[in-house]
């Protein structure tokens, strides 16, 4: 799979612009107290600028385009949709999003990126899950987490419902944002992160697993960046999505470009 070829110019996608506000943001990640899990910590978050998301997850047709010119890799057998220009791509790994964003640049002449973790809970708003357990973050007792883990996974596997429905079928969140959270997770650019915290709360290291990234929905799954079946293994912790596919984030920054270039001359952020 290559960079991106020249070619015609593509209309861009139907994006919906995110105000700016305040909003509460549990972390992502696993998070060890005195050597027991906890719930990851909340944080308030103050987003400044607008943020401009596509309105829909992107389509198996327009995934089939990147295919087709020899950008991207084909979706995994058997997530191949009938209804193609409907219906969100899945079956598709972290790496395949990636080099979709590259090509969609590339036609569009705009820069596209998967979102983080937060920018996607941003954008969810109240449809964005909280995985907390609940649990007493002063207990003690590995048996109240044990269950609290088990009933949380038990309604989980229960609430699966494993065919991709098409665009709007799950409505739309209080901003205009569509299906997210139906039965299709979608992929961040956040890495996986194992944190371990002190008697007191506080960071004593902090390890992250970039092969290893976020994939939200209905909960948020930690997936193998070049897996496209989450139900062949490939969810690294919890239980896995029955479909992952992603939506991009337009970045809008006058600067943006300018970014790009430098990172593709090996310069880092």
């Amino acid at each position: 799979i290559g960079a991106a070829p020249a070619g015609p110019v593509l209309d861009e996608p139907i994006t919906v612009e995110i105000a700016p506000r305040r909003f509460e943001y549990r972390e992502s990640g696993e998070f060890f107290r005195n050597g027991f899990a906890v719930d990851g910590p909340v944080k308030t978050v103050t987003v400044r600028s607008p943020l401009t998301i596509m309105k829909y997850q992107v389509t198996a047709a327009d995934y089939r385009r990147c295919v087709a010119d020899g950008v991207c890799a084909r979706a995994e057998p058997g997530f191949v949709p009938v209804e193609a220009a409907e219906t969100p791509a899945t079956g598709v790994s972290y790496d395949d999003a990636m080099a979709y964003a590259s090509w969609l640049g590339a036609r569009t002449g705009e820069i596209w990126t998967l979102p983080s973790d937060e920018e996607l809970a941003f954008a969810a708003g109240t449809r964005f899950p909280d995985d907390a357990l609940g649990v007493d973050i002063n207990s003690t007792n590995p048996a109240e987490r044990w269950l609290a883990d088990y009933r949380r996974e038990a309604a989980r596997k229960a609430s699966r419902d494993p065919v991709p429905q098409p665009l709007g079928r799950f409505g739309e969140n209080e901003f205009g944002l569509a299906d997210f959270a139906g039965n299709g997770w979608e992929w961040t650019a956040t890495c996986h992160r194992r944190v371990n915290l002190d008697k007191a709360g506080k960071v004593l290291n902090d390890v992250s697993s970039c092969g290893i990234y976020i994939a939200s929905g209905k909960h948020r799954a930690a997936m193998s960046s070049f897996v496209r079946n989450p139900k062949g293994g490939g969810c690294a912790v919890g239980v896995p999505p029955d479909n992952v596919g992603f939506r991009l984030v337009k970045d809008t920054r006058w600067y943006a470009p300018l970014l790009v270039a430098l990172k593709e001359k090996g310069f880092s952020f």
